[in-house]
């Protein structure tokens, strides 16, 4: 009204509603329908009043111009609020779509790492129905059990449960069905191979998208290395505590074989060669020397001991074990002993020698296996480039070898066996090259094979006279064994000497510090109560030092040197030993003393 009546005097009568239409567009659009038609009305009135416009047609036409502006102004409007609507409606959800889409390209990212995971793992990964059909396979699970994928994905997973294990599975898919799990659990497998391996198993359920159970996870490692490990490390502890025990019974053993040999060797000194309980007394020397070589090799296998060389008949060496061998072959296999009568000495350990024949005459039947055969074991001598020589061969009817088995039969764990027996003919070779010996085999597919050994022989031992052991001076015997004391006090009283006895280092030190310069030799045993052997021989060499020291033990001389060789001693007898070697060596001891 106002801009109406600024403009009346250019206007005039003319236009007279031309102010009305732009207000009614601009309230219409900026405030809507009701303040548009406010303004149209008021604005036609007053218009009218303020010119005097009495042309009722010309108005009713503004009021229908008027109302069809404001409604298309509305239209327009609420096209246009709807459309801002629209696009916001729209960018909503294209970022709705981004972030999905995002999302997704993360889970994408995770599930490719996840099956790389589940590929490269060393592991086995396998998920199973709860029928317990095998569903997915990893390349770990090839590896492990040597079944491509397409092997064993549809096959049921009882095909690795090796005889006797069936029950596994029902008890663990059991578990799995009443919503527990299986952790670490520890069981054996079957290889594609038949081979059984040690597992540790862990086995969960799996549940779809609604938690319903659908089947069971497995992850399997192969523990096959560790349970080997464990098991060398028990037998590694079985070892130890043998060696302790060897030790112990050693000991106690040598003390009485001790007293046994050196008084039965008295016995056949005292008899005449016509006594018939010479003979008898032999017999007893004999067995105890047979029973003093079993402690050694016991020593020797329990890691306690050193190997003893001397004079050995490798046809009495056969002879004696063959018992021994026939309890650990088939009774389908025959041995056959072909053994010279007056064959010639080596110079060996004897423990060693029975461990040569031993394992070559089982591997010999070994390979015959199951079926009638026979082993031929043939000793003989002779001479070749001027050396007196001594064979062992050993010949089976077994399946033979052809020239690429035979090259590397000797390598170490290399077996045509089913199962390995390690280091059987390798630890032959290193026997043989130990004692300066050679090894060679015949052999062919189907004919079976022949093991020549041949070691060089010792000249005979000639007859010599007795020597005389007979000798003066104070000997003092150390040793917590009465019944060795008593036989080397005997021994040495009747060779002359004169005898001073102590039970224990302590009381042998005692007894030489009070009187240092009478004693002309010590015989001190290393084991012993109280004071032990080699504390007194420090104790002993300090009072005085060039005192004989003759050391006595049941390990060998070796393991004396070893321990002692900063020490200075005047001789080391093993024990047991005979009276005539107990008197051998002490009259060598006191012959270093200059008595």
């Amino acid at each position: 009204m106002l801009a109406r009546l600024a403009l009346q005097p250019w206007l005039g009568a003319r236009n007279p509603y031309f102010v009305v239409y732009p207000a009614v567009l601009i309230c219409t659009r900026s405030w809507g329908v009701g303040p548009g038609v406010f303004v149209l009305l008021t604005g036609s009135a007053g218009t009218a009043a303020l010119i005097g416009d009495r042309d009722w047609v010309r108005i009713l036409l503004l009021l229908i111009v008027g109302a069809v502006t404001i409604w298309v102004v509305e239209a327009l409007r609420r096209a246009h609020a709807s459309a801002e609507e629209n696009a916001r409606v729209a960018e909503e959800r294209l970022q709705q779509l981004r972030e999905e889409a995002a999302q997704r390209a993360r889970e994408e990212t995770i599930s490719a790492q996840l099956r790389a995971v589940v590929e490269s793992s060393g592991d086995a990964i396998i998920s199973k129905d709860l029928n317990g059909i095998i569903q997915s396979w990893n390349l770990g699970a090839e590896q492990i059990f040597g079944y491509p994928a397409a092997e064993a994905i549809g096959q049921p997973s009882s095909l690795l449960l090796p005889p006797g294990r069936g029950h596994e599975e029902a008890d663990i898919m059991e578990r799995i069905r009443g919503g527990g799990l299986v952790k670490h659990f520890e069981t054996v497998r079957l290889r594609k191979d038949g081979k059984e391996i040690h597992v540790s198993l862990t086995i969960s359920p799996v549940h779809d998208a609604a938690q319903k159970l659908v089947g069971a996870s497995h992850i399997a490692r192969d523990i096959t290395e560790r349970k080997e490990l464990e098991e060398q490390l028990r037998q590694s502890q079985k070892m130890e505590s043998l060696g302790v025990l060897a030790g112990g019974l050693a000991h106690d053993f040598n003390n009485l074989l001790t007293g046994i040999m050196g008084n039965a060797s008295l016995a056949v000194d005292d008899l005449s060669e016509a006594d018939p309980a010479r003979s008898h007394m032999s017999e007893i020397l004999h067995a105890s020397e047979r029973a003093a070589l079993l402690v050694r090799q016991m020593l020797a296998y329990a890691g306690k001991g050193r190997f003893v060389i001397e004079r050995v008949n490798l046809a009495a060496q056969a002879a004696e074990i063959v018992p021994l061998v026939r309890t650990s072959i088939s009774r389908l296999v025959d041995l056959e002993l072909r053994l010279a009568q007056e064959l010639p000495e080596v110079e060996a350990d004897r423990s060693q020698m029975q461990q040569l024949i031993m394992n070559l005459t089982v591997n010999a039947a070994e390979a015959i296996g199951d079926r009638p055969g026979a082993v031929t074991i043939t000793t003989y001598s002779r001479t070749t480039d001027a050396e007196l020589q001594v064979v062992l061969e050993v010949k089976d009817t077994g399946c033979g070898m052809d020239a690429e088995t035979q090259a590397r039969a000797f390598d170490p764990f290399f077996t045509t066996k089913f199962t390995g027996r390690g280091l059987g003919l390798s630890a032959v070779m290193g026997i043989i090259r130990a004692h300066r010996g050679t090894i060679s085999v015949e052999s062919a597919p189907g004919k079976g094979s022949t093991f020549t050994v041949v070691l060089p022989a010792m000249a005979p031992d000639t007859a010599e006279s007795r020597p005389d052991l007979h000798g003066d001076g104070n000997i003092l015997v150390v040793d917590d064994e009465e019944l060795v004391r008593r036989m080397a006090r005997f021994t040495l009283e009747r060779c002359g000497y004169t005898i001073e006895l102590a039970s224990d280092g302590k009381s042998a030190v005692e007894a030489f510090a009070a009187r240092p310069r009478d004693f002309a030799a010590v015989l001190l045993d290393l084991t012993m109560p109280v004071m032990n052997g080699e504390e007194a021989l420090e104790r002993i060499q300090q009072i005085r030092s060039d005192v004989p020291v003759l050391l006595s033990s049941g390990f060998s001389e070796g393991e004396a040197l070893r321990r002692f060789q900063d020490r200075g001693f005047a001789g080391f007898l093993q024990k047991p030993y005979t009276a005539t070697a107990l008197a051998r060596k002490i009259q060598h001891a006191v012959s270093l003393n200059g008595k």
